[in-house]
């Protein structure tokens, strides 16, 4: 088919779920779980520890050594790692904005990698996800 890589399992009002819409749920998902980890400092102690279940790095974020040193902790420690585009957008999925009275975000800060510690409830959102990941390990 020729949208090979949008995974199909998730069902959603407008046909397949993407991996960035999954994404996004599931990022909402963990933070109301309180599984989630913000930042270098913290996304490093995690994935060091092994407590991390997902990583997700922004290409956006210009510090290569940075880069170098989450992508070789995921290694190691076999983490699964997505890219991102951008860290604002990554931000504002992880909830490091305010929602005004429109629903829209505002005051978006940038964020260059999260850590999911734990993926909260279940939903098929985290399955796109899983298939994302075992399309593309």
């Amino acid at each position: 088919s020729p949208f090979s890589d949008v995974p199909s399992a998730a069902p959603v009002l407008d046909g397949a779920m993407d991996i960035n819409t999954a994404l996004q749920e599931v990022l909402k998902k963990s933070l109301i779980a309180d599984g989630l980890v913000h930042g270098i400092h913290q996304a490093c102690k995690a994935l060091d520890k092994r407590q991390a279940v997902l990583c997700i790095l922004a290409e956006s974020f210009d510090e290569p050594n940075y880069k170098k040193l989450v992508t070789a902790l995921c290694n190691e420690h076999q983490i699964p790692l997505i890219r991102v585009d951008s860290h604002k957008k990554l931000g504002e999925w992880s909830g490091l904005c305010k929602i005004d009275k429109e629903g829209k975000p505002r005051k978006v800060c940038g964020c260059s990698v999260v850590v999911i510690k734990d993926f909260g409830e279940e939903t098929p959102a985290l399955d796109v996800v899983k298939d994302h990941l075992r399309q593309n390990s």
